[in-house]
């Protein structure tokens, strides 16, 4: 046959098929119980923003990555490639008529970024983004709020802060003024400048030392021979910021007490170190171990709206990256609207997450989602009977598939199909089972394992019996229960 359209996906796009999709479902639930404990409220925008509602809000590299379209109205438009940039909007739309501030909410969904995928990685073109954020308020106490609901959510999907452990997570935090006034410090006060060094310090997981040297300096030659202008910066100035970058110790008190011999004395650097200290007060409070948040002046995060504190999640096991990330973004509002709103929060990406979790292995303890019952069609008797049954399970709450294949009445296919969907138990009805007013429930999770080391094919038929039972009628929904409530081997 001619003119078939070959069936596949984008470069970039992908379909998500059930096994992940459960872990998805699981993840999002275990991190909106999270969010919800802390007062957080969800919203939803539209994937479509204006044009100038997008450019120039994240920076020149965020720029080159929007999706660019027309609209049948012939408005510019662009595909969201975050969901900051829409809350800040949102705040600015609607306060305060029908928004209040503060205003705190999550909101999870859909984000596009035209750069390279890398899948392996959990990286595409369109990916989900769960955010939380808090508007309207200037208080370090939402930032420690947002690392502590951070610390929580990796903790709730089956994360640890051990160190030691396999599945280890931790969040590093810096300022955005702790650098500035470093910086500063140091003769970097031009503002072009200054973003031009963070740029290169965010790449400090990508480049060797030698190759952060090169680009802080002169320029660097990637591996495919292009010049990466530098930010022209002298041996001197070059080794001071290696030395920041570098600064560390056990607790988050003993890291802002190195950094205060390198900074020199400004009024930006008392305000910076006010701000932490009070960021680091409110930590503890919130009791988020040092373990599960450190303090690390290398965190500039690539973004150019953030004004103060910002923070980023690792999974050091995971080879995934950073999994969520975020700041205070104090002049993003007012892109919109004259008025200061200042505001703050994190963005959890929920691909690179969830492939970091099947990474680690922690997604074999995600229990499947959908029906664990089935109801198999039977020669002989009517199909009303089947759905007659599947429907009293359904409304005593237990999810029950139908089985509606051609394979009506051929008990051995809908048995391969059950055990092909991991169905925990069958309920079958035959004629001589509906002539006495019974049914046949069948644990397939004990046949399975009676079958599982036979060879034999008469004991393999023998064992297909095993883990059946015939009650009344009225005693399905009881058994199937009983039998749902029993845990596998």
């Amino acid at each position: 046959m001619t003119g078939l359209v070959v069936p596949q996906t984008l470069r970039g796009f992908r379909d998500i098929l059930p096994d992940e999709m459960n872990l998805r479902n699981y993840v999002i639930e275990k991190i909106r119980a999270v969010y919800e404990r802390y007062g957080y409220v969800p919203i939803d925008t539209p994937i479509l923003e204006q044009r100038s509602t997008l450019l120039g809000t994240g920076g020149e590299e965020a720029d080159k990555q929007i999706f660019f379209l027309d609209t049948p109205e012939k408005q510019r438009a662009g595909l969201r490639f975050d969901l900051t940039v829409p809350f800040a909007r949102i705040i600015a739309q609607y306060h305060p008529n029908d928004i209040k501030l503060p205003f705190r909410r999550y909101h999870i969904g859909p984000v596009f970024r035209a750069d390279d995928p890398q899948p392996e990685q959990g990286r595409f073109r369109q990916f989900t983004q769960f955010d939380i954020d808090v508007a309207g308020t200037s208080s370090v106490a939402a930032d420690a709020e947002i690392i502590a609901a951070m610390s929580d959510a990796m903790q709730a999907v089956g994360l640890t802060d051990d160190p030691s452990a396999h599945n280890a997570y931790f969040v590093r935090i810096s300022s955005r003024r702790l650098v500035d006034a470093f910086l500063a410090g140091i003769g970097i006060t031009d503002p072009d400048r200054a973003k031009h060094v963070m740029r290169v310090i965010d790449k400090r997981d990508k480049l060797t030392e030698e190759q952060l040297i090169q680009e802080l300096g002169k320029e660097r030659i990637d591996e495919w021979g292009s010049r990466i202008p530098g930010v022209g910066l002298d041996s001197k100035r070059i080794n001071q910021i290696l030395g920041f970058m570098k600064t560390t110790a056990d607790t988050r008190a003993e890291v802002l007490a190195a950094l205060d011999k390198l900074i020199a004395p400004s009024d930006t650097k008392t305000e910076a170190f006010q701000e932490v200290e009070q960021l680091l007060e409110h930590l503890n409070a919130l009791s988020v171990s040092e373990a599960a948040a450190r303090l690390d002046p290398s965190l500039t995060r690539g973004l150019e709206y953030y004004t103060g504190p910002v923070f980023e999640c690792s999974l050091p096991n995971a080879r995934v990256g950073s999994v969520m990330g975020g700041g205070r973004y104090n002049g993003l509002v007012s892109r919109f609207r004259d008025e200061s709103i200042p505001a703050t929060g994190a963005s959890i990406g929920i691909d690179r997450i969830v492939t970091g979790l099947r990474n680690l292995g922690l997604d074999a303890r995600v229990e499947r989602a959908g029906a664990k019952v089935i109801v198999l069609v039977m020669r002989g008797v009517p199909e009303a009977e089947a759905s007659r049954a599947a429907h009293d399970l359904r409304a005593a709450g237990i999810p029950t598939e139908l089985y509606v294949g051609e394979a009506m009445g051929a008990l051995t296919r809908q048995l391969a199909y059950a055990n092909a969907r991991d169905m925990a138990v069958a309920v079958l009805i035959g004629r001589n089972e509906a002539k006495q007013g019974a049914v046949a429930v069948k644990d397939l999770r004990v046949g399975d394992a009676a079958r599982r080391d036979i060879t034999d094919n008469e004991a393999y038929r023998r064992a297909g019996s095993v883990g059946q039972q015939v009650v009344p009628r009225e005693a399905l929904v009881e058994t199937v229960r009983g039998l749902l409530a029993t845990p596998s081997d």
